[in-house]
Formats: structure tokens, sequence, C-alpha cells
């Protein structure tokens, strides 16, 4: 199952904390398939709220960067749905990273 092998192969890029203001995630797809949705949440928010690219998709070997709001929250749970169905949910701290790689 891709699904599972896309959350396994997730690598996340350490920095040092962002500024509140600067807090951006870039997402990376290396996966070989098209993320064409990506929903980032709160943890222990009810609901995936919007589709972040807004429409839009990022294919293989492309990236597309999230920025955040300055809420005083640092993990999200993001959930990457691609092209073939599969999808892959992972817990980020926005606060100490700067890049999430899909294989």
């Amino acid at each position: 199952m891709r699904g599972s092998f896309a959350l396994a192969a997730l690598t996340i890029t350490l920095a040092v904390p962002a500024v509140a203001e600067q807090r951006s995630v870039q997402i990376v797809n290396q996966s070989g398939f098209t993320i064409t949705n990506f929903y980032a949440s709160t943890m222990g928010a009810e609901d995936w709220e919007e589709d972040v690219l807004g429409g839009q998709a990022v294919g293989t070997g492309e990236s597309a960067m999230v920025n955040f709001a300055d809420s005083g929250q640092c993990t999200y749970s993001f959930r990457a749905i691609f092209d073939d169905g599969d999808e892959a949910v992972q817990d980020i701290d926005v606060c100490s990273v700067t890049s999430v790689t899909y294989n």
C-alpha cells in the first residue's frame, strides 16, 4: 500500500525555531504521484478545515510553501492526498521544521 510507504518515507528537515511571524513549511513531493489536496489542521481540531493548496496540485518533483499564522500553536496534523487515492497523515512541529518531503 503506497500510502503507508509515503508515511514511512516522510522526511523532516530540522531547523532553528523560526520567528513566529515567519512560520512556513515547504512541502516537497518526490513520491512519483501528484498531491491533489493538502490539509494542515491544529492538533485536536475536529476537522481538516480547508485544502491549503486552494485547488492547485503539487506534481512529483515540485514543491509548495505552506504559511502558518502566529496562533501560538506549533503542532499541526498534515494530510496529503495523492492522485491515486492514497494519503499520508503526519503530526509536524511547524516551529522547528522548514521542509517536509514525501517520497
